[in-house]
């Protein structure tokens, strides 16, 4: 099974299009750093929200290299606990949208994706039929994506 760490942006735009089953489908299991899941918490009061504690194939993780977090200074916290998390259990692979966390995340020899890569996993395993309407029902609930980045993702599904 593969391990794999989460970041919050990832999670929180699968819940706002009700598919965090998508993470489940594609990799049985997810740990999120403490972190994460307290950023998530944060936002108990969104109507995407769900306690992640109930959630049975997420793992809730505390970091056990609290020093490393000064490395990642332009992060916030759930970016560098995630990558630090993901550094010390050895993770294949790393969920994280932001471009500065990305660049950390390479850095420390991470395999990493983000919201979209996982929406076009699950588009080409037929996990979804269509893609066109999540990335737009995305936009409508404030997730950023330009349309040149939509258009290139319809023509690599085909779409």
């Amino acid at each position: 099974m593969l391990k794999v760490v989460s970041n919050t942006t990832p999670i929180i735009s699968l819940l706002k299009l009700s598919r965090l089953d998508i993470l489940k489908e594609l990799y049985s299991e997810v740990s999120i750093p403490f972190a994460v899941f307290q950023e998530i918490e944060a936002g108990k009061n969104k109507s995407y929200y769900q306690d992640l504690t109930k959630v049975s194939w997420i793992n809730i993780v505390k970091i056990h290299e609290l020093n490393a977090l000064k490395y990642f200074i332009d992060l916030d916290a759930g970016e560098a606990e995630a990558i630090v998390l993901a550094t010390e259990i050895g993770a294949d692979l790393i969920v994280i949208d932001e471009k500065i966390a990305r660049f950390h995340a390479i850095h420390a020899d991470l395999k990493v994706t983000g919201t979209l890569g996982i929406l076009i996993k699950a588009k080409q395993l037929g996990l979804v039929s269509k893609l066109k309407p999540l990335l737009y029902e995305l936009i409508e609930k404030d997730v950023w994506i330009s349309e040149k980045l939509i258009g290139e993702i319809l023509i690599q599904v085909e779409e």
